[in-house]
């Protein structure tokens, strides 16, 4: 039995992110369908993060992280690098507590997202579409403006924060026996890891990435953080890596780990627009993916999911990009 005491974030921080966090956030609601739990083959309640603030889950770890800096570092402000959800989460965090938010974004992040960030008064700087360029180019804002770094997902004010999802699907539904939720660089499977270990020792945690974005899971299973191959996939949100702590939790707490195809994410992100009726981005449909390819043995077990976000680009969506 792992001790969460013991782990970057424990139970404690994430309740308190909890109390924090309250007056910015919402509490998304959770939505099932009969059609999609004979689809999918079991019981699955979905936790509707896309319809959180900025359109994604990204909110809850934001807030967190601003509103824990004491006056004199808020004022500086906060910077961060992000291809969009937690970009345009900062920037409303930083609003909301009136301090500058200076974000910097690849030059293939979605219009959307970029937009997002600009109405929401973040002050972006445009670098290549690598890991180092974007680490760079964030360092330097640091140093030039004396503004704190808030890591996209690797921080561990912001992964308390993320948890704080999980914790609110487990309050609403605690019979849940497995909970599911994707992973890019780690932050929200990591706080939901946490937060689903503490509320039960036998729900079973389960991670899901692309197949074309797959360190983490590499990661996890030879237990070396790996950085792996450039990420090249539709999920936009998990062009990341593992972070350092996100690979210490994920290795205590995780039952188990899989990669879906980019067919599947595509299949599973149309299939929760017609049938859910709600919408979400790639990202989102990452752990649908996976239930969809029945790459887990739920053994009966009633599933949560948490739907990390909505924020799509209209003019660029999968299938119709397939049609043409």
């Amino acid at each position: 039995m792992t001790d969460l005491d013991r782990l970057p974030v424990t139970p404690d921080d994430i309740r308190q992110a909890a109390q924090r966090i309250a007056p910015f956030v919402h509490r998304t609601p959770v939505l099932s369908s009969r059609r999609l739990n004979e689809m999918l083959g079991a019981e699955v309640v979905f936790k509707c993060e896309n319809l959180q603030r900025i359109g994604a889950f990204k909110a809850r770890g934001a807030h967190n992280a601003v509103f824990q800096l004491d006056d004199a570092a808020a004022a500086r402000g906060v910077v961060t690098h992000s291809s969009g959800n937690h970009a345009a989460a900062l920037s409303l965090a930083a609003r909301n507590r009136g301090v500058p938010a200076f974000i910097v974004m690849p030059t293939n992040a979605p219009t959307a997202k970029i937009e997002s960030v600009v109405r929401l008064g973040g002050d972006v700087t445009f670098c290549e579409p690598t890991i180092a360029a974007r680490e760079a180019a964030a360092a330097r804002i640091e140093a030039e403006r004396g503004a704190t770094l808030v890591h996209p997902y690797d921080d561990v004010r912001v992964i308390a924060g993320q948890g704080t999802a999980a914790l609110e699907l487990l309050a609403d539904h605690p019979d849940l026996g497995a909970i599911l939720a994707p992973v890019g660089g780690g932050g929200l499977m990591s706080g939901t890891a946490v937060a689903a270990r503490a509320a039960s020792q036998t729900i079973r945690i389960l991670a899901v990435e692309p197949a074309q974005a797959d360190d983490a899971w590499r990661s996890w299973s030879t237990g070396v953080l790996t950085a792996g191959d450039p990420p090249d996939t539709i999920a936009d949100g998990l062009r990341t890596t593992l972070g350092g702590n996100g690979f210490v939790i994920l290795r205590a707490l995780l039952d188990d780990f899989a990669t879906v195809s980019e067919a599947a994410i595509v299949e599973a992100m149309r299939l929760v627009w017609e049938v859910l009726k709600v919408v979400i981005e790639p990202s989102s449909a990452v752990p649908v993916a996976a239930l969809l390819e029945r790459r887990f043995d739920l053994g009966g077990r009633k599933a949560g999911v948490i739907l990390t976000g909505g924020n799509v680009d209209l003019a660029m969506l999968p299938w119709q990009a397939k049609a043409s």
